[in-house]
């Protein structure tokens, strides 16, 4: 189900713009229809109001938790049960943050992801995109919204976009606290500027050398760390939001002398921020995690040397829920539900 489906149907109720959006503004804020008004619903057309229980039963069936990992950093990962059996990754972050799936897996195929090792088996529509804050919103305050889990959002544009500009209007989220990540794709950047609500960007980086990424990123669009830079550049000068580019650090890969040179050519002096992720490591895979205190040295020797450096850790490394391996665990289906 999309979020300009929803319209659609409404309208065809009879239902006017800002009809169908104090619906859908009921939708993502969890707030009952009736709210505030002396008559419950008299402001809806009656086709609207008797429509009401049957679309909100709808909506409440796009998603649904089937299991909650809390991790000790105040994260908890959701596994997320879509209405046709598949299954995603949601993460509830700390300090009132949700990091949603855009595809039931990937196309990219990272070699150090877990996520693109089935390919992609099917988009996520814009209503379970905005489902998944719906059950974050059950649990916590969310305040910030991320599109970092499981799938590329570029390669989902309409949906995921659709999904930001409700998010960005009705559910008043900050627009800058909607963050749009992407490993690089010339559609992304074409389409960002135009939205009435213009996201936050996040870039993978990963390296500055082209030939790695190619080999650790196969199927990303062919863009130079240089020219992924340049992109992310124009798009922070035009919002006035920082870029958060994002870097995996593995033990041996991308953590040498020479990548640290190449992130101060490509990053200082521009309007950036540099996240460096150590791995969150997948035992069957080869990546490994460098030490906290190696970790810790790099960032420290990046920031001295003009490079603004958040070192982070990934969400619930100790419930080893990251990058698909929830879903992995539970399998590529989940059992329908039953009424």
């Amino acid at each position: 189900m999309r979020v300009a489906g929803i319209r659609e149907r409404l309208a065809a109720l009879g239902a006017l713009p800002e009809h169908q959006a104090r619906v859908l503004r009921d939708w993502v804020q969890g707030a009952p229809h009736e709210r505030g008004r002396r008559r419950p619903n008299d402001y809806l057309p009656r086709p609207v109001r008797e429509a009401l229980p049957q679309l909100d039963a709808e909506l409440a069936g796009l998603a649904r938790v089937i299991s909650e990992h809390p991790a000790e950093d105040g994260s908890a990962r959701l596994l997320v049960g879509l209405n046709d059996g598949q299954a995603v990754e949601t993460v509830l972050l700390p300090r009132d943050g949700v990091c949603v799936s855009s595809q039931v897996g990937c196309a990219v195929g990272c070699r150090f992801c877990m996520t693109g090792r089935d390919g992609l088996l099917r988009q996520v529509s814009s209503g379970e995109i905005v489902a998944q804050v719906v059950l974050a919103r059950a649990r916590r305050p969310v305040k910030k919204v991320v599109f970092m889990g499981m799938g590329e959002p570029a390669h989902n544009l309409d949906n995921v976009l659709e999904a930001i500009d409700l998010l960005g209007v009705e559910a008043h989220i900050p627009h800058k606290n909607l963050v749009f990540s992407t490993v690089g794709d010339p559609r992304a950047f074409e389409r960002l500027p135009q939205g009435r609500v213009k996201p936050a960007l996040a870039l993978s980086l990963h390296t500055t050398r082209a030939d790695l990424r190619a080999e650790l990123l196969p199927r990303a669009p062919r863009l130079a760390p240089q020219e992924l830079v340049e992109f992310g550049e124009r798009y922070a000068r035009l919002t006035g939001y920082p870029i958060q580019y994002q870097w995996t650090l593995l033990e041996g890969v991308n953590d040498g002398e020479d990548e640290l040179d190449g992130i101060v050519a490509l990053l200082r002096g521009k309007y950036a921020i540099l996240n460096m992720i150590p791995y969150n490591t997948i035992p069957d895979l080869a990546f490994r995690r460098p030490s906290w205190e190696r970790a810790r040295a790099i960032a420290a020797s990046l920031h001295a040397r003009g490079v603004l450096t958040k070192l982070r850790d990934s969400a619930g490394q100790d419930v080893e829920g990251g990058c698909g391996q929830l879903r992995a665990r539970a399998g590529r289906s989940i059992p329908l539900q039953r009424a």
